[in-house]
């Protein structure tokens, strides 16, 4: 019955609903995402807690792009984020404060930080991100690489547009 809400927008046996002018692709589009990421901010919580009982959700991203891109000054990732200078203060503080990342001087404006994982930080955030990959593997078992790998294109093309 899921599968049905996903492909008509609505529950079996839903009268179809007259919506003229409507682009049917986008419509689709939206609805899945909508299901995706509301399934994803649920996820994140959940990833964020197993790194840490007190680590917020949002700040779950930053440990990805820290994991990722290695030490960075706080005005990068709030601009990778796409959050305020205020805000990423905030959680790059609280995550400071739990041990996972640390603030060192940059070596090229010794006036700023770079922001980087600690080794708890990393080893915790491995974990969990592992544990995450490995039900990806187990979700996407029946599917073919290359559809897993196209998926993986297309949703790249959509992160990049957003970018822009």
């Amino acid at each position: 019955m899921a599968a049905d809400v996903h492909q008509s927008g609505g529950a079996s046996g839903d009268a179809p609903r007259p919506d003229s002018g409507v682009d049917h692709e986008f419509l689709a589009l939206e609805r899945e995402l909508t299901v995706f990421l509301r399934r994803a901010r649920a996820s994140s919580g959940e990833m964020a807690r197993a790194v840490h009982p007190d680590l917020e959700p949002a700040a779950y991203g930053l440990l990805v792009r820290l994991e990722e891109g290695g030490p960075q000054r706080a005005t990068e990732l709030a601009a990778y984020i796409g959050v305020g200078k205020a805000t990423m203060s905030r959680q790059l503080r609280a995550l400071e404060d739990l041990g996972l990342v640390a603030r060192d001087p940059d070596p090229v404006d010794g006036r700023a930080s770079l922001m980087r994982l600690t080794e708890e930080g990393r080893a915790r955030f491995r974990t969990v991100r592992d544990a995450r990959r490995a039900k990806y593997v187990q979700r996407l078992a029946g599917w073919d690489r290359r559809e897993v790998a196209e998926l993986a294109r297309l949703l790249g093309q959509l992160n990049d547009s957003s970018e822009s």
